[in-house]
């Protein structure tokens, strides 16, 4: 029996910051689960196209986004609409032609998924150019909107809620080009999962109040120590799930820091389970990144958002603020009174809970991949191509 080519999806992503390749994975599992007649392939675009400065590009953005964000807050702010100064920004970002078209060469896929703004910028690019002629969708994985996302040749654009759709529109996106599926996420964050056992699983307390402390894949969360060791004003004892990612050397600290602490403490590094520490929390303390809070709104998590820097993590804790599901602080001091506060405030607890029902995002990859491969089956039917579902 002759062996049937697999239709591809190419899904460019880009590691400044894990929200970009968190949506990139959750497309890639859910298109292995519901359309295994199709086959994933998910690029670096920044290792791809820049493979000799990507390392360094990504650690001097990240370093400066922590020692300068007030810089970075007012050129996010001043490139938000499209003006002259976002257009020469598309420009200066939007290279690396030649290697986009070997690459699209090599896959030959039948439709192209950007998780990361410039990817999407030079996918439109090449179809102005007349180079390509293939569909082409962008994913927006923060609550809020950027004219970095916007270019005129994008096909269709995946947002996360009605108020980005909206926001886009104003931005001059055609309201049939957006669809507000929610922002992508894994699966596995969409299954229930027994308390007691998972607690227990990870040598956990079940019964014991429990707060989960992410700072996101680089472990940035606050000032390090100093932010934890201010837990120790609460007055009841907590257990504390922390997990440094990537930062190995604030994992070392903390865990020599944190030894006198009446707190139960638990550290980690960077993880593929934190869907089952979400289960066994009660709060979790975070960096406002969109996918990070849309996985704990899809698991009915309150949400303590500390420190967030200006620009799309400022953006995003005013939404979440605004639905109800995350209180936002600036300092330790109020960030242990808020924890201290929710607590004890069981009703409270409850009504943010409550709130995160509205969003409806445990399907929201499978409703994504409903839009993109409604895209795939029209333009098949222009080009005359038959394809199996």
């Amino acid at each position: 029996m002759k062996k049937v080519k697999k239709e591809k999806i190419l899904i460019l992503t880009g590691n400044y910051g894990n929200g970009h390749n968190q949506v990139a994975q959750a497309l890639q599992d859910a298109v292995q689960i519901r359309f295994p007649h199709m086959e994933p392939v998910v690029i670096d675009f920044m290792e791809w196209i820049h493979p000799y400065v990507n390392h360094w590009s990504r650690l001097l953005y990240l370093q400066a986004v922590k020692t300068f964000p007030q810089v970075y807050g007012y050129l996010y702010q001043k490139t938000r609409k499209p003006n002259a100064l976002s257009h020469i920004v598309k420009i200066v970002f939007s290279t690396g032609i030649g290697r986009m078209m070997k690459l699209i060469g090599k896959v030959q896929p039948t439709i192209v998924i950007s998780t990361f703004p410039l990817a999407a910028g030079v996918m439109s690019k090449l179809k102005s150019y007349g180079l390509i002629d293939i569909p082409t969708v962008t994913t927006i994985t923060d609550h809020t909107d950027h004219s970095s996302w916007i270019y005129p040749y994008t096909d269709q654009y995946i947002v996360g809620s009605k108020i980005v759709r909206d926001s886009l529109i104003q931005l001059g996106v055609e309201e049939t080009q957006i669809s507000d599926t929610g922002i992508p996420i894994r699966p596995q964050f969409s299954k229930s999962m027994e308390r007691v056992k998972t607690a227990k699983k990870h040598g956990l307390d079940p019964y014991m109040p429990t707060v989960l402390v992410m700072g996101g894949g680089c472990g940035m969360i606050g000032d390090g120590s100093s932010t934890i060791q201010e837990f120790d004003q609460l007055p009841q004892p907590v257990q504390f799930i922390i997990v440094c990612g990537h930062n190995e050397k604030l994992r070392i600290k903390l865990s020599e820091k944190l030894k006198g602490s009446k707190h139960r403490i638990h550290l980690t590094g960077y993880i593929h389970y934190v869907h089952e520490l979400m289960a066994v929390s009660d709060i979790m303390i975070t960096k406002p990144g969109g996918v990070t809070t849309f996985e704990a709104i899809a698991m009915e998590l309150p949400m303590l958002l500390y420190k967030p820097i200006p620009g799309q993590e400022q953006d995003n804790a005013d939404f979440l603020v605004r639905s109800g599901v995350a209180i936002h602080t600036e300092t330790s001091r109020d960030l242990t009174k808020q924890l201290s506060k929710l607590l004890n405030d069981a009703k409270l607890l409850q009504e943010m809970k409550t709130n995160t029902k509205r969003f409806h995002p445990k399907e929201s990859a499978f409703a994504s991949l409903e839009v993109i491969f409604g895209i795939v089956k029209m333009n098949n039917r222009v080009n005359g191509i038959n394809i199996c579902s």
